[in-house]
């Protein structure tokens, strides 16, 4: 049975309330930026990835414990899939880091804005919008355009390989979230994924070679408070895409690198003409995506 989104309750206001806080999480991801970067000074990534989604699997349980009791197979199914998808996109992305540049990288994980809504054809059956692909066109480009030109000089080497399949793994989380969002309990399945992206974690610190990192407050103190952003998040996630589609929330979470340089400009850091460019596309994506005739109901556009 194919998967029937929540009908999307009609409003004058142009963005709904669900948008708005799909707004708010690519607020709050550009500003964890630095703080990840200092913890990276202190820890492993497998390693903090482990501790921040095992901070934010222990406070969903220990909030929804409740209703953890009613679990059931096909949520249970859910939130592994999901939970398989984050650790894999943070995997593949961390192991292709250590041979190409973050420049490259982000060029490279740009590509999952314009999979998703392919995604959406193949697995949902659905068709999006064309003022969504027009959308996700425009965040493309602004997002090549803040990874600068010195990113396009790539290679088909182990990193640019892994950083590719880490594209397709967050695409597939966006659509996994959208597939199930309707048929399950959100605080069931984001208190699993949480678990199995942070249990994945740690348990392919050995296989990597990562080892345990000495102890630090600033890796536990960020490792704390990005888990308690990270529940956050995916909860968010997981309630607000009933009603918004794959394609749409993408376009949504293409600004994550804008707010992320509003962030570094407050820090003291400079961005380049081309990259406030790059978010000016960006921005215009999501505004273009949000351009509609009269509302109507929710049809997966």
């Amino acid at each position: 049975m194919l998967h029937k989104p929540v009908p999307r309750k009609t409003s004058s206001f142009p963005i709904s309330r669900e948008e708005l806080v799909l707004i708010g999480i690519t607020m709050l991801w550009g500003a964890t930026f630095l703080i990840v970067h200092t913890a990276m000074r202190h820890s492993g990534a497998l390693f903090f990835v482990g501790l921040r989604f095992a901070v934010a699997g222990s406070l969903g349980w220990l909030l929804f414990h409740r209703a953890m009791r009613d679990l059931n197979r096909r949520e249970l199914i859910a939130g592994a899939l999901i939970g398989l998808t984050i650790f894999l996109g943070y995997a593949l992305q961390t192991y292709g880091l250590r041979t190409i540049s973050s420049s490259q990288s982000a060029f490279i994980t740009a590509l999952y804005v314009p999979v998703v809504p392919l995604l959406q054809l193949v697995v949902l059956r659905r068709v999006p919008h064309i003022m969504s692909w027009i959308g996700i066109a425009l965040a493309f480009v602004g997002l090549l355009l803040l990874a600068g030109p010195d990113a396009m000089r790539i290679g088909l080497g182990r990193g640019e390989l892994a950083t590719l399949l880490s594209t397709i793994a967050i695409a597939a989380e966006i659509i996994l979230i959208s597939r199930f969002a309707a048929e399950v309990d959100s605080r069931r399945v984001t208190v699993v994924q949480l678990a199995v992206a942070g249990l994945l974690s740690f348990a392919a610190m050995p296989l990597a070679g990562e080892p345990v990192p000495a102890f630090s407050w600033v890796w536990l103190a960020a490792g704390v408070g990005l888990g308690i952003a990270s529940a956050l998040i995916q909860l968010a996630m997981n309630w607000a895409q009933k009603t918004v589609s794959p394609t749409r929330a993408t376009v949504i979470y293409a600004g994550e690198p804008v707010w992320g340089g509003i962030v570094g400009r407050i820090a003291g850091d400079r961005l380049p003409g081309l990259a406030l460019l790059g978010g000016l596309f960006i921005v215009a994506g999501v505004i273009v995506s949000e351009l509609r005739r009269p509302p109507k109901p929710f049809t997966g556009e």
